[in-house]
């Protein structure tokens, strides 16, 4: 049976991660700009000023998209290179890359995908207060006014926020990620309700303004659990651990999906938050929960989790010897398989993996090539996962791998790569690696190769 015949194969990447050209053409700051200024914030000092240098290669790097024989290209649009204040003043220098960019893929067969968020919120509006101004939302929705007006006659795929627990909870909360706040929990809420509400008014500004027909979505993380073993003890405690909340922090799935697909805060959020909670005002529920076309999901990695001796879930230590990524995630490919299966289950939408993939030790070998067997051995193993969920009913719409190329990893600086695409900084040259030839072997086959053996 394998993957739908329409099925959609992509790679994603995120506009600060890639773009470089961080003080060009009419650009705004961002958060990011900032906080890569923050002393010891950022491995090695690294910035995103340059980072892929995307910005002036984007005709290379979409033929090179081509080769790998990309079906879409999932992409983020940098707020303050659209609006460098955040609001009001449009620059239209900013806004013509993406109007360019855009022309390129479908010059090249590639349908777009765009994010219209992915963590560069505009250095003035954080200075107005960030998320935590109740503006935010309407400045949200201003700006993707503007977006969509532009590219709506061509790009019909619309993703809003992309991994809210991310730019909220470690931005806000931890402090690790930009804005570098450690605020009070009940300011962090604040700051997720806001975001909640400015999702839901960038989906009735892209229905509303669209000049064609558009798609639209969402992108948290999808924080997965999964049975140690598949019985029926162990699969109920994962789905009641996976869809459940524990106080202190914001990493959860329901707190930012149930409002969105079903329009309330779970009621185990609510009594656990307690007083932290938001206030939610009368029509806020009703703005947040706007019609979807699917449920766009980031998944890397799960925590198995088996039913305790006091029927309650409880979590295992992670399985190390599985191996870990340079990321230090654990390879857990059955997360591909449980996560669609129980996102499906409780939201009932199809589901879009937005986000997968590995970062790996990658260096241009001797030979001139990049070989990267762990990175193929993951996505075959991953990918299986999820063919089962949709030969067992899951209804699967597309595969995006997380990433297109390497790039700037936040906090993480340039010592992480992700890449189906070595790029070497100090050149800017390409190579592509060995596992962006088999992906093009996978999405010309539709996935059947992925039970061919790969020897390198």
């Amino acid at each position: 049976m394998g993957f739908p015949k329409d099925f959609v194969w992509g790679a994603a990447t995120a506009s600060y991660q890639i773009e470089g050209a961080a003080y060009e053409g009419g650009k705004g700051l961002s958060v990011w700009d900032m906080m890569c200024r923050k002393p010891g914030a950022i491995w090695e000092g690294n910035t995103g000023d340059v980072a892929c240098d995307h910005y002036h290669r984007y005709k290379e790097d979409t033929a090179l998209m081509k080769k790998v024989g990309l079906g879409a290209y999932r992409f983020s649009i940098s707020w303050p290179r659209v609006m460098p204040e955040g609001t009001a003043k449009v620059n239209a220098e900013g806004l013509a890359f993406y109007d360019k960019l855009v022309d390129e893929l479908l010059a090249n067969g590639i349908e777009p995908y765009v994010t219209l968020f992915h963590w560069d919120f505009p250095y003035e509006l954080y200075r107005r207060g960030g998320w935590l101004n109740k503006q935010s939302s309407d400045w949200f929705a201003e700006y993707v006014g503007v977006v969509v007006e532009k590219l709506s006659d061509r790009v019909s795929n619309w993703i809003t926020l992309n991994e809210p627990q991310c730019f909220v909870g470690l931005g806000h909360l931890d402090g690790i990620h930009a804005p570098g706040l450690k605020l009070p929990l009940s300011d962090v809420l604040l700051a997720a309700h806001n975001v909640l509400l400015a999702h839901g008014k960038a989906v009735q500004v892209i229905r509303s303004k669209s000049k064609g027909e558009c798609r639209v979505g969402y992108a948290p993380v999808g924080v997965v659990k999964m049975p140690v073993v598949e019985n029926e003890a162990d699969i109920k405690a994962s789905r009641e651990a996976m869809f459940s909340i524990e106080g202190g922090h914001c990493w959860n799935n329901t707190w930012w999906m149930d409002p969105v697909f079903l329009g309330r805060y779970p009621e185990d959020g609510l009594n656990v938050y307690g007083t932290d909670a938001p206030k939610v005002g009368p029509t806020d529920m009703e703005t947040i929960c706007q019609p979807l076309d699917f449920f766009g999901v980031n998944v890397y990695y799960g925590c198995e989790v088996r039913m305790g001796k006091d029927g309650r879930p409880e979590e295992m230590p992670r399985l190390v010897w599985r191996g870990l990524t340079t990321m230090d995630w654990s390879i857990t490919e059955s997360a591909l398989y449980w996560g669609p299966k129980f996102f499906y289950e409780r939201y009932k939408k199809p589901v879009i993996i937005t986000e997968n993939g590995m970062a790996n030790t990658d260096w241009a070998a001797l030979d001139g090539r990049v070989h990267d067997p762990q990175r193929i051995d993951f996505l075959r193993r991953y990918l299986r996962a999820l063919r089962r969920a949709i030969e067992e009913g899951v209804e699967t719409s597309g595969y995006f791998l997380w990433s297109l190329m390497d790039n700037f990893e936040w906090t993480f600086g340039l010592s992480r790569r992700f890449g189906i695409i070595y790029v070497d900084y100090n050149t800017q040259q390409r190579i592509l690696k060995d596992s962006a030839y088999w992906y093009r072997d996978i999405i010309t086959s539709n996935g059947d190769a992925l039970d061919e053996v790969h020897h390198g």
